[in-house]
């Protein structure tokens, strides 16, 4: 680590401590109120006076499907797109009105307020995403809301609350099983004292997978996860006037899943979706990730408050899979198995030349560190209250590419290792970025006015060090050196009207930013985002309109293995001016029949433009040779989700449906072929519960209760299906 780089976070920590601490309070220690250092919005009530696009799903909200899949959750959030990979969730792909969702590297995504891709600068495709089933629950931030994060604002970000350190002695224990041979334990324990608290909690989940491997050799195409958090909490003694507070967390997380990238031709889809052809026996992603968070709040229960956090976070993945076979891609045998007629019959188990085969070791670590100070000032004048945040981010993360390729024989539907490559052979490379950024944030409250005006600015210098694939030790030093530079004010404005105490108003305007990839020669991606809607809550009676404008003036695509490839992993395309718009809509109802409540709700989003304003041509596969009007893949115009519930004491039954539209596979206008697009679909999830005791509960749960058959994606390889009917048993027990 660059101690340089740090040196200005390090003072303003050293100016900033001391100076607070000196500061003394006349409240009471009851007048205290613990600043909050996980959460960026707070509650669902605190949402609906955010002057933006703001969204909680809290813990009741997710407690009532038990989801351990983030997609899933997500959809109940309208702007927000998602794509499922390999049914489970483990590897999401989200975007934010129209942001883009490969690998949900458009995004901001955080834990516990902390930046948590893999290096979110420099390299922000999401290998790793946290474990759902440990979330308290989840933040979504877009408009002008998104701001205070950064650096990608173009989308918005997504903040994953994990579970707090109890209010009393206490903990969970939520075990199920189900189809597939799927097991998963969530566990947690903790206790909060006077002066000292702590959490531990775990996550263990397996399964062996829905699909089948062709061949003699086959193979489960499940996953095995384990996700361990420890948390502890210093307070400062009560008797004191100032609130003071020392917090660690740690986490450990390992995952291995016999995951591929290949799918299916159609006609093999429509014959048995959930098979998996011979060529991808033996792919296997594994993965270690560790985090670490320290942070310092004061408080002293008068106008201000302050948190610094210091964090890293270290990832290291190999993801071995199937690559080419006779030197071309597997997208491309797939996309024409005719022309390829020998490639697919070598994929499917036919007897193939030594070498035909080659399987990638997508080898590549990463770590990104920092520290992120903020300051909290409440002050006013006459009538009008105001609230100032002024915050300040160092930061640095590297990606290392060092990957190799090895070579096989398919005998028989059985593959035989002929080559094998030299470690870093295949790529070689380091990329890095250093970012110094800040914040200032203000909510004004005047009359029935809230104003959220708001300014970021990022600066961020990214390198790339190519080095020579024979040269595995890197002795010899880079043959290749790339560097590039971006400074950027990121402006934004929130306002909402209080008509009465029902009705809000509200509108905003912001900068949308994602920066460049270390070496890159394309421009920043820059687009003014607009948004207009009202909000509605008369208690029983819920509901949320707002239409939102995307205008480009760049959109940047970047190459990576989930998009199909058409170019070396990481290059980037400038896509120009794209215009995105549409509108968001939700609502909940809830009312009870003697002692029995019956809520229902809907969420759906219109998109009802998603298209390039220019044309040009590109070696990014899933755009190609661009047309003025050219509709944006892999958004579809109409999604929503639709549910209801019956809740007693004792019982609970909850239904949803899930609805996707038709969506490009890849940009044009007009019709589209079948293989240009994945077609719509429903899909119905199911829970039910029952409480034995005061502490002791079960549920039954089904996900895609009709067993409905259904495209996921047409990429990177082929057609992949979404996952098949899934029923667990549960058992929960609270401590």
């Amino acid at each position: 680590m660059d101690t340089a780089t740090y040196a200005p976070a390090a003072l303003c920590v050293a100016l900033l401590v001391p100076t607070l601490a000196l500061a003394q309070s006349e409240a009471s220690v009851g007048d205290v109120e613990e600043i909050d250092t996980v959460t960026i919005i707070g509650s669902r009530g605190e949402a609906a006076d955010v002057p933006g696009s703001a969204h909680v799903v809290d813990t009741e909200e997710l407690e009532v499907f038990i989801q351990s899949d983030i997609l899933r959750v997500l959809r109940t959030v309208p702007g927000v797109y998602v794509q499922e990979e390999e049914g489970f969730g483990l590897r999401p792909n989200i975007g934010i009105r129209g942001s883009g969702l490969d690998r949900s590297a458009r995004i901001a995504l955080l834990e516990d307020g902390v930046l948590v891709a893999p290096a979110p600068y420099a390299a922000p495709s999401a290998y790793y995403f946290p474990t759902q089933r440990r979330m308290t629950s989840l933040e979504v931030l877009k408009g002008p809301a998104a701001v205070v994060i950064g650096p990608r604002t173009t989308g918005g970000a997504i903040n994953m609350v994990s579970t707090p350190i109890p209010e009393d002695t206490g903990g969970k224990i939520d075990v199920r099983w189900g189809d597939h041979n799927t097991r998963d334990a969530h566990l947690n324990f903790g206790t909060r004292g006077e002066r000292f608290s702590w959490l531990m909690e775990t996550v263990q989940s397996a399964s062996d997978g829905f699909k089948h491997i062709d061949g003699p050799v086959g193979g489960d195409t499940g996953y095995e996860l384990k996700d361990y958090i420890a948390k502890v909490q210093f307070d400062s003694d009560p008797a004191q006037a100032v609130y003071q507070s020392l917090r660690f967390k740690a986490g450990y997380t390992d995952q291995n899943s016999d995951e591929t990238y290949l799918g299916l031709i159609d006609n093999d889809f429509a014959a048995r979706p959930n098979r998996r052809y011979a060529a991808s026996a033996g792919d296997n992603f594994v993965s270690e990730h560790e985090q670490y968070q320290l942070a310092y709040v004061i408080d002293p229960g008068n106008n201000w408050r302050a948190k610094v956090t210091a964090y890293r976070n270290e990832f290291a993945r190999n993801w071995y899979k199937l690559q080419a076979v006779n030197g071309t891609s597997i997208g491309n045998v797939l996309d024409d198995a005719i022309t390829n007629a020998a490639e697919f019959a070598y994929l499917t188990g036919a007897t193939s030349p030594d070498d035909a085969i080659t399987k990638r070791a997508n080898n590549r670590t990463y770590f990104s560190q920092g520290i992120q100070a903020q300051i909290e000032w409440d002050f006013g004048f006459g009538d009008t209250e105001v609230a100032l945040t002024t915050g300040v981010r160092v930061h640095d993360d590297e990606e290392d590419r060092f990957q190799h390729e090895d070579a096989f024989r398919m005998e028989d539907g059985a593959l035989i290792l002929t080559t094998a490559g030299a470690p870093g052979s295949n790529t070689n490379r380091v990329s890095t970025a250093d970012v110094q950024s800040l914040f200032v944030d203000t909510e004004i409250r005047t009359g029935r006015w809230i104003l959220t005006p708001g300014v970021r600015f990022e600066d961020i210098d990214m390198r790339r060090l190519d080095f020579a694939t024979v040269d595995p030790t890197r002795s010899a030093g880079p043959t290749r050196v790339r560097e590039n530079s971006t400074s950027v004010v990121i402006p934004g404005m929130g306002a909402l009207y209080r008509l009465n105490d029902e009705w809000r108003l509200l509108a905003g305007m912001h900068k949308g930013f994602n920066p460049p990839a270390p070496g890159s020669t394309a421009n920043e991606e820059t687009s003014l985002n607009i948004e207009a809607g009202l909000r509605f809550d008369s208690g029983n009676l819920n509901v949320e309109s707002i239409f939102f404008r995307n205008d480009y003036d760049n959109l940047v695509g970047t190459v990576t293995e989930s998009t199909g490839g058409g170019g070396e992993i990481g290059d980037q395309f400038d896509g120009g001016e794209v215009l995105v718009s549409g509108l968001e809509l939700s609502t909940a109802y809830s009312w009870s029949f003697g002692n029995i409540d019956v809520p229902v709700g809907l969420q759906y989003t219109w998109t009802n433009k998603a298209e390039f304003r220019n044309a040009f041509d590109s070696g990014f596969d899933p755009w190609g040779d661009v047309a003025v009007g050219d509709e944006l893949p892999y958004i579809p115009e109409h999604q929503f989700r639709v549910t209801a519930g019956l809740l007693a004491e004792k019982w609970s039954a909850n239904v949803a449906a899930n609805y996707i539209g038709d969506m490009r596979s890849e940009a044009g206008q007009g019709a589209t072929g079948v293989l240009q697009s994945v077609q719509s679909h429903v899909v119905w999830d199911m829970v039910a519960s029952w409480k034995f005791t005061g502490r002791l509960s079960s549920y039954v749960k089904v996900d895609n209760l009709l067993d409905e058959t259904y495209i996921a994606a047409r990429r990177p390889a082929g057609v992949r299906p979404g996952l098949p009917r899934t029923a667990y048993l549960g058992l929960i027990y609270r401590l």
